[in-house]
């Protein structure tokens, strides 16, 4: 018989292996469930495929999003996009410098913004617009993001129910195997959190604190 003194003991002695005496509360426990394995995760398999796919249904999401925008907003994302750009810089450094060096260098009778008022004006009235264009992508962007905060609590709540049943889950089992509870805490983690009773205690806490601040 081949020994294993001094050599690594095969996988499946100390992963696959099972309680070898089974009256034991751990034995029916082991025999009462089934053990996961843990996912293989390859750049080309099957979580690779989720996460493409999850993906390429979010770029969906926003294209059409962005498709149903109406014509003003996405005017206004253009002329914000264009506006943070460094061409835009570069155009108002070309114009704007033209300009002052223009009626600062050139024959008098060439002139015609000697005291930079109507360059003042022009600037002040594509400030007025920029500004405009830039809450308008403000305001949209803040109901994208809304939209994806409630994503995130929704799905937020859904992981914290399903976690409440698997600790339901694995009490019925610890009990069915004869395993007694010494967490004294099980049974309110067996119980869904209602959202809208901690965003009372949020509010109340936060309403405390700014009268203690006051």
């Amino acid at each position: 018989m081949q020994s294993w003194i001094g050599a690594r003991p095969p996988p499946c002695l100390t992963v696959c292996a099972a309680p070898s005496t089974g009256s034991t509360p751990i034995a029916r426990l082991w025999s009462a469930t089934v053990r996961p394995s843990a996912p293989e995760v390859r750049a080309d398999g099957d979580m690779a495929e989720v996460l493409r796919r999850n993906i390429e249904a979010m770029r969906a999401q926003r294209k059409e999003a962005a498709e149903a925008a109406p014509w003003p907003e996405r005017l206004a994302q253009r002329i914000t996009g264009f506006a943070g750009s460094m061409g835009f810089v570069l155009l108002h450094l070309l114009i704007f410098g033209g300009w002052i060096l223009w009626n600062l260098l050139a024959p008098e009778p060439w002139r015609f913004d000697e005291t930079l008022v109507v360059l003042a004006m022009a600037a002040s009235v594509e400030a007025i617009f920029l500004s405009t264009f830039v809450l308008i992508s403000q305001n949209r962007m803040a109901a994208a993001e809304h939209g994806r905060a409630e994503l995130d609590l929704q799905i937020n709540l859904l992981a914290e129910h399903e976690i409440t049943r698997l600790i339901d889950l694995v009490g019925r089992l610890a009990a069915h195997a004869g395993l007694s509870e010494t967490d004294p805490h099980l049974d309110e983690l067996r119980r869904d959190v209602a959202p809208d009773a901690v965003l009372d205690q949020i509010t109340r806490s936060n309403e405390e604190d700014d009268d203690r601040g006051s």
